[in-house]
Parts: C-alpha cells; structure tokens; sequence
C-alpha cells in the first residue's frame, strides 16, 4: 500500500468511534510522535468530498494535539458486507 498525506481536515470520524477516545493514550501517542515521527499511518477510504476513518483514531486526535495539518494515511476500500 502506497502511503498519503491528507488534510486532517478532510477526514471524517463516524460517530460510533469517537466514543473510543481515552485521552491518556493520546497524550502517549502525541509525546511518540514527537520523538519518533508517525511510524504508523492511519487508514482511511474515500467518501463523498472526505476521508471516512476506519483504523487509527487515536493516532489522529495526538496530531491533531500536535498541531499537524497533514497526516500520513492509507486508503483503503471500502468494505463491503
């Protein structure tokens, strides 16, 4: 898979998994990334004018906490049930 840097703004977080956050891992990813960089990129499919998260919420929300305006993503298809 071919990594992207996208706009954090043009992702989108369904709402399902914005309950998930636990705001200590966050302040743990953050301080990793500062220190490391983002080792591993989040994943992301195309929706309609955005990105719709599917893995990596907490790693958004610690460069969101950083400041960044792009993060490093894959995308992905969608799954199909």
């Amino acid at each position: 898979m071919q990594i992207h840097k996208i706009s954090i703004d043009e992702v989108y977080v369904p709402a399902p998994r914005r309950k998930t956050l636990k705001a200590e891992k966050v302040d743990e990813l953050a301080e990793d990334i500062l220190e490391n960089g983002q080792l591993r990129p989040i994943q992301v499919r195309l929706g309609k004018d955005r990105y719709v998260l599917i893995e990596g919420y907490h790693r958004l929300q610690a460069c969101v906490a950083l400041g960044e305006e792009v993060i490093e993503a894959y995308i992905v298809q969608a799954k199909k049930f």
